[in-house]
């Protein structure tokens, strides 16, 4: 009977056992164990930390760390649970303690709890203390230890413990106490922040202080006994001020912070790019060049750096520090603005690479009107005709123009979306010509992109080491993130989309050192390593930009206000470029520039007119260049003219003997390109007139209209007295001593000299206009009048 009694028992026992497994094992951890917003963080590349977003419930707490200081790990077991890595989560001698000391006082004097059953209690939200919860929190802190490491258990308590206020976990009590990483605390700020989270309501730095010092020392004097330090230490350590108010967190780049959150990287660690020191000098550099343009009611600016190679970000400025008004939070990096001239290099390499020009080629300068459309450029002068590469470090906006409407703005449109310029969201007619002058928008971020995969791809054709460290086979818009993944422009592999020649004749004309007036001063900035760069300044002085290569850094600069308010002066030579090259002076370069010799040759070029020379021109050089020169017209300026004797006069076979005839090569602008390039070039000479008697017949043209161009439609407002007003006409004939006689509608209106301009009173609808000159040339266009309704 007893037998049985006794196996009945021990049956039951082992039932009440499995039963008590797997209702154990059924008992629910939080998953996650923390289902808490995060503070968003950033670091620099060596893992300092550059700033960070408070969480969305107000706490500031970091993401979770993986590791713990040594100093805080064991300041925290032997203050909080010295038997942490023997227990299997608690502790039963610890807990018998409390017992007997809580019975003694009649009430919860000692807790007991082990770290496990703390971050069992914290993950539950820290429900009432009762028996009940107690003993639940018990058997999770043991279900806990068979799910998690002893050093994920530690790691979740270190992230998620209170630290007193709105400050939740070690990092951000290190950084809000101390203002350091707590990889650099010392043994008695460690021991502050370990006895914190064992009573933040009561005890917190600037409240009960003293009782705060009493359990700070007490728990250095224990690590010293315990031999973690010397005397010498602990004396130091005690006589270390408490920590005071809390300090602000870095907001070293808190527009790539707002960037990244926008990205979806909020509650995250981010480790970016950045060079921390860099990072701080280019600020400090953009906040003094702001504050001297303040005067001039200009308050924003920002600056991108970017390693040409790697294709890392490394300083990324998106704006300045400045009065609320002034939209400081505004990321100037991301924001759309108008390009300005910043276009330019990439129209010019394109019309290289398609043989329509070649670097130095002569282009028109000179007054054109389209539809809605009258381009001026900025000094409002004209030229008559400049070389393609002096026109490109001019920033002439006419000769880019013409060059535009020859290469086709379709074209080009559809160029820049393959290289990268993805703002550039509507249809090519919607941007039409404008396109070059800033007709279209675009970032920082993203031309700085633009110009550094240009370079990149004439670098790597040279260098395939450097091609193999960066996989640069893969053209890639830059990043930040250290880990991101590439995302690359399919359309620039292999610089399918630029012919090696045209980039390096680019970055030739962009390193140029012939200036306009208004880039005064920058001289003093240029380091002696070659830099090529390109300023734009968009329509209305609202935004001034630089962007500039030294070979081994990309530079971008934006200077002006974030509401796009514009200032007289506000023009990219003046206001962004002195400040890119202080940013220059700053980084290192790679003087590395040389000439893609299986993509050039050497041509006979005329030097008048930078093209391939022909028989006619008398004086030529030999210049390297790119292949594609060989598929460019020969020389279209200088002409075979046949002269008498003295060389006063064009003849032909009509009327003189062509043995007595001297032949000559001449340098021949079209009418209206004569008259401009005569005024900048004096010894500019048209070809004489003919001889008296000789057949004119073939002769080339020497009349033209400037404007109204044939079947132009002419806009005239009213006076305040209700009549039209008057229009300027204009016309250019290549010799400068001939009159012009005008006539409209068959009617005479006067005659002109040298300066061809009359202004006409018409009334609205359709007219004849009729010009001649001195020698029987003559010139008639149709143009309709529109009125003002």
């Amino acid at each position: 009977m007893k037998n049985k009694l006794t196996k009945i028992l021990k049956n039951r026992f082992v039932q009440l056992l499995l039963f008590g497994s797997v209702l154990f094992l059924c008992l629910p951890l939080p998953d996650p164990l923390f289902d808490h917003p995060y503070t968003t963080t950033i670091e620099s590349e060596d893992g300092q930390l550059m700033g960070a977003r408070i969480a969305d419930d107000g706490q500031w707490r970091f993401p979770m760390v993986d590791s713990l200081p040594t100093k805080f790990e064991s300041a925290l077991l032997h203050f909080e649970d010295q038997y942490f890595y023997q227990h299997p989560g608690v502790n039963p001698i610890s807990l018998f303690k409390a017992l007997v000391t809580n019975v003694k006082y009649g009430s919860i004097k000692r807790g007991g709890s082990t770290l496990s059953m703390q971050v069992i209690r914290m993950a539950r939200g820290n429900q009432p203390r009762t028996i009940f919860q107690k003993l639940f929190e018990t058997l999770l802190a043991l279900k806990l230890e068979l799910y998690y490491s002893k050093k994920e258990i530690l790691h979740h308590y270190a992230s998620h413990a209170p630290f007193g206020g709105n400050v939740v976990g070690i990092t951000a009590a290190s950084w809000r106490y101390f203002n350091r990483a707590p990889e650099q605390l010392s043994w008695a700020e460690a021991a502050a922040l370990a006895v914190l989270p064992n009573q933040p309501s009561i005890i917190f730095p600037g409240k009960n202080e003293e009782a705060f010092k009493i359990k700070r020392d007490f728990l250095l004097t224990k690590l010293h006994e315990k031999d973690l330090f010397d005397a010498t230490t602990l004396e130091l350590a005690m006589a270390e001020e408490l920590p005071g108010q809390p300090h602000d967190l870095p907001q070293l780049a808190p527009h790539l912070l707002g960037q990244l959150i926008k990205e979806g990287k909020a509650g995250q660690r981010n480790q970016v790019t950045l060079d921390l020191r860099l990072q701080n000098t280019v600020t400090r550099l953009l906040e003094k060049h702001i504050q001297n343009w303040n005067a001039n009611y200009v308050f924003n600016g920002a600056v991108l750096v970017v390693d040409l190679m790697s294709g890392e970000t490394k300083a990324y400025v998106g704006n300045v520090d400045t009065d609320p008004i002034h939209s400081p939070s505004v990321d100037i990096i991301q924001a759309k603005r108008s390009t300005g001239s910043l276009l330019k290099p990439f129209l010019y390499a394109a019309a290289i690479d398609e043989g329509l020009i070649t670097p130095r080629q002569l282009l028109g300068d000179y007054p054109v009107f389209f539809e809605g459309f009258a381009p001026k450029n900025f000094d409002l002068q004209y030229r008559g005709a400049v070389h393609a590469n002096e026109a490109l470090t001019r920033s002439l906006n006419l000769p880019f123009v013409l060059l535009l409407k020859q290469y086709g703005y379709e074209n080009f449109h559809l160029k820049l979306r393959r290289i990268g310029m993805s703002n550039l969201n509507q249809s090519a007619d919607h941007y039409g010509l404008s396109m070059i002058l800033g007709g279209a928008e675009s970032s920082l971020w993203e031309l700085v992109n633009m110009y550094a995969n240009v370079y990149r791809v004439y670098r790597n054709s040279f260098d395939q080491s450097i091609s193999s460290r960066y996989e640069a086979d893969n053209y890639f818009y830059h990043q930040y993130l250290i880990g991101q993944a590439r995302e690359p422009l399919s359309s620039m592999q292999n610089g399918e989309e630029f012919n090696i020649a045209s980039i390096w004749a680019m970055l030739e004309a962009m390193m140029g050192l012939h200036r306009p007036d208004d880039f005064a001063g920058w001289e003093q900035f240029r380091s002696s390593t070659p830099i090529s760069w390109k300023t734009g300044t968009s329509f209305g002085f609202r935004d001034a930009w630089t962007i500039g290569l030294n070979g081994r850094y990309a530079v971008g600069v934006w200077v002006g206000n974030a509401d796009g308010e514009g200032r007289p002066g506000l023009v990219g030579g003046q206001a962004a470029a002195p400040l890119m090259f202080q940013v220059f002076e700053q980084l290192t370069s790679d003087s590395f520039h040389e000439v893609p010799t299986s993509e050039t040759q050497v041509f006979q070029i005329c030097q008048a007119s930078g093209q391939k020379a022909n028989p006619n021109c008398d004086n030529t050089e030999e210049v390297t260049l790119p292949l594609m020169v060989e598929n460019t017209e020969a020389c279209s300026f200088h002409q075979l003219i046949h002269l008498d004797q003295t060389e006063n006069y064009q003849v032909n076979s009509s009327c003189y003997d062509v043995d007595q005839m001297v032949h000559k090569g001449w340098f021949t602008l079209p009418p209206v390109q004569a008259w401009y390039y005569r005024q900048y070039n004096t010894d500019y000479q048209s070809p004489p007139k003919f001889f008296a008697g000789c057949d004119q017949s073939s002769k080339t043209t020497t009349l033209e209209m400037i404007y109204p161009k044939p079947n132009a439609k002419v806009f005239i407002p009213k006076e305040l007295d209700g009549a039209y007003g008057q229009t300027i006409f204009e016309a250019a004939h290549s010799d400068t001593k001939e009159v012009i006689f005008w006539h409209l509608d068959g009617q005479y209106l006067g005659s002109t000299k040298r300066v061809h301009q009359l202004g006409l009173f018409t009334e609205p609808g359709e007219h004849q206009l009729l010009l001649l000159d001195g020698q029987g040339q003559e010139l008639s266009l149709r143009f309709e009048v529109m009125g003002e309704e």
